[in-house]
C-alpha cells in the first residue's frame, strides 16, 4: 500500500512497488490527463511535477513517488503560473492535435517556477518534450504570454 499526495489530495493505492506512476494515475486513479506516449522517457507526454520538478511519470515507480508531492495536469491551475499558462495556451492557440500538451504545460510550469520570465534560450533548454505537430514556436509564444501576465 502506498500513500500518494496528488494535487494536494491523499490517495492510497495497493499496487506493486515497481508500477510506473503513469499507470497508477491513469488506470488506478482515473486521472487520464497525463498521457502515455513512448514509454521510454523521450516524448514527455507523461510529464508531471514531483516536488515542483518536471519528471516523466512513465519511468517513475510508484514507490519513488510515495514520499513526494505529485502535481498532474488536473492540478495545474492550483500552482504558480498554472492558470496563466492555460490561458496563454488558449490565446496563442498552442495545441494542434493536443495529445502532447498536458506534458508541455507541466514542463512549462516547472520552467516558470524556476524562471518566471524565461528567455528564449531558457525555454529552448527546458522544453524537451516532443510535439509531432511541431507547435514549438507557439509553445514558446505561450510561455512568453504567460510570463507577461
Amino acid at each position: 500500500m502506498f500513500r500518494l499526495n496528488i494535487n494536494g489530495q491523499r490517495h492510497d493505492v495497493d499496487v506493486d512497488p515497481g508500477t510506473p506512476l503513469l499507470w497508477v494515475l491513469r488506470d488506478v486513479l482515473g486521472m487520464t490527463g497525463t498521457k502515455y506516449g513512448c514509454g521510454i522517457e523521450v516524448c514527455g507526454a507523461c510529464t508531471v511535477l514531483l516536488d515542483g520538478e518536471a519528471e516523466k511519470s512513465c519511468h517513475i515507480e510508484v514507490s519513488e513517488a510515495a514520499q513526494r508531492r505529485v502535481t498532474t495536469i488536473e492540478g495545474l491551475r492550483a500552482i504558480a503560473h498554472g492558470k496563466e499558462l492555460q490561458q496563454a495556451w488558449i490565446e496563442e492557440q498552442v495545441p494542434q492535435c493536443g495529445y502532447c500538451q498536458s506534458g508541455m504545460l507541466m514542463a512549462a510550469a516547472a520552467l516558470m517556477q524556476e524562471h518566471p520570465n524565461p528567455s528564449d534560450a531558457q525555454i529552448e533548454s527546458a522544453m524537451r518534450n516532443v510535439c509531432v505537430c511541431g507547435t514549438y514556436q507557439r509553445v514558446k509564444a505561450g510561455i512568453h504570454t504567460a510570463a507577461d501576465k
